[in-house]
């Protein structure tokens, strides 16, 4: 299982820990030859929200990746307890 710190909103530089997720995403290819899935836990470094839209999700993960969010499939996303 992998891990991934995404950073969002304005909170980049806070000092506080994050939200951590359990999330499963499909990367594709510039060129949309290849995809490839990715799966483990994501700390989420932005303003905690009960409901996060999945577009939101999506491009979150791809500018982490420096992706287009159009790039990014979400399949899966819960947070940990």
């Amino acid at each position: 299982m992998d891990s991934f710190t995404v950073l969002g909103g304005s909170d980049l530089y806070s000092a506080s820990m994050g939200t951590k997720y359990y999330t499963r995403f499909l990367l594709q290819t510039a060129d949309a030859a290849e995809v490839d899935e990715y799966s483990g836990v994501v700390e989420l470094q932005a303003q905690e929200r009960s409901v996060l839209d999945p577009k939101e999700i999506e491009a979150l993960l791809a500018s982490s990746f420096d992706l287009e969010s159009e790039q990014v499939e979400l399949l899966n996303w819960s947070p940990l307890h």
